[in-house]
């Protein structure tokens, strides 16, 4: 088993001369340090970051993704890359009211070079697959071999958390894995410097990463330095008052949209049944089959955490928060809201593990035994549950060059690039760099739209009277629904441009006024 490889001193005498046969042998030196297990770490790292950026585009350009949460993310990082302000129409509100991602912001200059979707999907991929480069750095040290921790690495890369994250359209959250990942090694470790620059970036991606960042702090005060963690404590829980209460109340008028998600009426409500009438809190735990989903994030590491829990119970709150909440997504193993727990129950088992002694059976190191463990519980349970290529679970890999496809693409072309268009949540991934695009019927009735959310509300007359364009599928064709009833109010005053077998464009008709909605 390949140990650790400790750093050679340097090299080199106090002549001139012999400078550059110093600098020789001490680039010398750091390619003989490099290891097999970390080449394969790196391999499989850049293997994950290819294969999910390649799935990801195929899907993309199968027109796999939709308007949430795809196109308005890249509308919103388009017109930043443009220097307007972005306000997405695709949801009616503005890109930083909706989530204070301000993370974003780093993906700006990347438009300049190349303005694309997939800028946001490479970079996904790449966060989510650096996310293992964390485990692998303080699993070697703590287990004491490179083999284990290219191992635990990969753990990590097939928990089935984080490949679903990976395929779930785009979502800033992905870079949490990387972000916090770091934040726990460098707070292991006490890095302070590189700590609190991975704190901030984590606090960057959105309002509720202080979910895991503050039970860090209490971590990193209990464990490493009070002073520390304080500050992690108190800088987290401001900087989400500030994302809340100033930034995106000032843009959507609340703090946040999300209020709706706890149950019994509000925190209040949670504390107030948890004290009075604790049975319905139990009830609604274990309901709809949220105690699954803690056995499907866990199950991966084996359990083997427990035996020193204190890092991987940094996870703790997300875990609670997500089985807490009415919003079904957060509670499935298939969405983003998963990724943030993943790095503490890597690194807690990781924690865990190091803490056995180092003598088993058979001659065999009990941490091997450990290790192997968690190597078949990851293997096992991607086969269950994760998108990869051996699992049992369906999916869609896409094909870019499918009919329905190439016929989007068709009519897609034949659009004005600076027209106002209202298009099907299909094909609005592939129109967004325009600053007014909306998700048909809206603007004709708004739907999942504007500050509130509206589910179902009232046209908005000002912006349906500026629609030029109109891309829906053929009634009946392709594997879509079609939004018969809102057409039919809005058809008389658009008149057909093209149409294949699958697609079609219409034209607003100015000398047609647009038809009353139905009462």
């Amino acid at each position: 088993m390949t140990e650790l490889v400790e750093e050679a001193p340097a090299s080199g005498t106090d002549d001139d001369e012999d400078a550059s046969e110093s600098s020789a042998t001490s680039r010398r030196s750091w390619w003989t340090r490099i290891t097999v297990p970390q080449v394969l770490m790196a391999a499989v790292v850049v293997i994950y970051i290819a294969f999910y950026t390649r799935r990801s585009l195929d899907i993309h350009h199968a027109l796999g993704t939709a308007s949430y949460d795809s196109a308005l993310y890249d509308q919103g990082v388009w017109l930043l890359s443009r220097f307007e302000t972005p306000f997405v129409t695709l949801m009616g509100r503005n890109l930083f009211g909706d989530h204070a991602s301000f993370i974003l912001l780093l993906l700006v200059p990347l438009y300049w070079i190349w303005p694309a979707a997939g800028v946001l999907f490479f970079s996904q991929s790449a966060a989510i697959g650096a996310g293992a480069i964390p485990i692998f750095l303080y699993a070697r040290k703590r287990l004491r071999s490179e083999w284990l921790a290219l191992a635990m690495g990969a753990a990590y890369l097939l928990h089935p958390a984080v490949g679903w994250t990976n395929l779930e359209n785009f979502h800033p959250d992905s870079y949490l894995g990387v972000f916090v990942g770091f934040a726990i090694w460098a707070a292991l470790e006490r890095r302070w410097k590189t700590y609190f620059v991975f704190v901030a970036l984590a606090l960057l991606v959105k309002e509720d990463a202080s979910l895991v960042l503050v039970p860090l702090g209490v971590w990193v005060g209990v464990k490493r330095d009070w002073r520390i963690g304080v500050a992690t404590v108190v800088g987290s829980l401001a900087f989400m008052a500030f994302a809340m209460f100033v930034v995106m109340r000032s843009l959507i008028g609340v703090p946040t949209r999300n209020t709706w998600r706890i149950p019994f009426g509000g925190p209040s409500g949670v504390i107030d049944t948890a004290l009075t009438n604790p049975t319905d809190l139990v009830r609604h735990l274990r309901s709809d089959d949220r105690p699954w989903y803690l056995v499907q994030m866990t199950a991966p590491f084996a359990w083997l955490f427990v035996r020193l829990p204190s890092v991987a119970l940094i996870s703790g709150v997300v875990l609670f928060t997500n089985v807490l909440s009415t919003f079904w997504y957060q509670y499935q193993i298939e969405y983003h809201y998963s990724l943030i727990a993943v790095p503490a129950l890597s690194l807690g088992t990781v924690y865990a593990i190091g803490a056995i002694r180092n003598a088993g059976p058979f001659a065999m190191p009990t941490r091997t035994i450990a290790v192997s463990l968690v190597a078949v519980a990851a293997v096992f349970t991607s086969y269950l549950w994760a998108p990869v290529p051996w699992g049992r679970t369906d999916q869609f890999y896409g094909n870019p060059n499918n009919e329905w496809a190439n016929s989007a693409r068709e009519i897609i072309d034949l659009v004005p690039e600076d027209a106002v268009v209202a298009a099907h949540y299909r094909a609005t991934p592939h129109m967004a760099h325009r600053a007014e695009i909306y998700q048909f019927p809206v603007p004709f009735r708004s739907v999942l739209y504007g500050p509130e959310g509206l589910l179902d509300g009232p046209r908005i007359p000002d912006r349906a009277e500026r629609v030029e364009y109109i891309v829906l599928p053929v009634p009946g064709a392709g594997p879509t629904s079609f939004p018969s009833e809102d057409w039919a109010v809005v058809k008389p005053a658009f008149d057909l441009v093209e149409r294949n077998d699958f697609w079609a464009l219409y034209e607003r008709n100015p000398d047609v006024p647009i038809p009353p909605e139905d009462p």
